[in-house]
């Protein structure tokens, strides 16, 4: 019990402290939640996500397996959201949203400070974090956009994608990485300084939003993404590290990893191509809240499973 407790208040804690800023600062200032949503998509993300692909050694076997490991984590979380979906009979909009919501977590703003506090730095399993940060990003700016963009056609949604920063950003991380290229402190810097930001910024967003939200009754639907994202998914993750028979911290890691919270973008992204701006808020609210609890279980879980 005092391990769960010591987790909750130095793992879990400073990210509800944050969002609590940004709650109160948009009830006292009024701020404007799209300029918000803006500044996290096209500087912030691409800003954090370019600095951890740059700076992050990353071994080509590991690479390959983490990402591997993902792809069928989504893949089978799709498929779940999906049948869920139809069973609560929801439209195609809404539909989306829940689907982004079991598929994409919080592996940056969320799972990267968890990875640090939680292995004390390990660049191994930093490095495990960041392949996941950067496959959930390829897809939640990709697909993600793509589910809820799709009925102004297919061609309109693909070519936003390419409009935006981030699959930019992961190319050319990824590709100075590889080549070694030092890049001078005039990029280098000013870079460090928005992935710093990232967090903190994206956190606050997330006060911000909920700061708005008006809460309804009938929240069935909410409920059942958060049983999706915060039970089922570990326990998925669970099963593929079995299958997959990954032991040691790799395995703590991608266990830790998938029990993080619906991702904070997915209600930005929500919240620039959405109707229900205040559905997708809300899964993350609740998601972020109830992960207090589950989060903490699942990391001390991993102590004791591998």
């Amino acid at each position: 019990m005092e391990a769960l407790l010591l987790i909750l208040t130095d793992i879990i804690g400073p990210v509800f402290v944050l969002i609590g800023l940004g709650f109160i600062v948009q009830t006292k200032f009024k701020l404007d939640l799209t300029t918000l949503a803006r500044l996290n998509i096209y500087l912030l993300a691409p800003g954090f996500i370019f600095n951890a692909l740059y700076t992050t050694r990353i071994e080509g076997q590991v690479f390959g397996f983490v990402i591997g490991f993902f792809l069928l984590f989504v893949t089978l979380m799709y498929f779940v959201s999906k049948a869920f979906a139809k069973l609560l009979k929801m439209n195609k909009d809404k539909e989306a949203i829940f689907t982004n919501s079991g598929m994409f977590f919080n592996s940056g703003n969320y799972g990267v400070p968890v990875n640090d506090l939680v292995f004390q730095g390990d660049p191994f399993a930093m490095s495990i974090q960041v392949m996941n940060l950067t496959f959930q990003n390829i897809f939640l700016f990709s697909y993600g956009i793509f589910a809820l963009n799709k009925d102004d056609g297919k061609l309109k949604a693909l070519l936003g994608y390419f409009r935006m920063p981030v699959p930019y950003a992961l190319f050319f991380g990824i590709l100075l990485n590889v080549l070694q290229v030092d890049l001078p402190d005039m990029i280098l810097v000013p870079s460090e300084y928005i992935a710093g930001a990232m967090v903190a910024f994206a956190l606050i967003t997330l006060g911000a939003q909920v700061a708005v939200i008006e809460f309804k009754s009938g929240l069935l639907d909410v409920y059942m993404s958060l049983f999706l994202r915060l039970i089922l998914g570990p326990l998925v993750a669970y099963g593929l590290i079995m299958l997959l028979s990954i032991e040691g911290t790799m395995a703590q890691a991608l266990f830790i990893g998938a029990a993080m919270p619906t991702s904070v973008n997915s209600a930005i992204i929500a919240q620039e191509y959405s109707r229900y701006k205040d559905y997708a808020s809300q899964i993350v609210l609740f998601s972020t809240i109830f992960s207090a609890i589950t989060v903490s279980s699942v990391i001390y879980l991993s102590r004791l499973l591998f």
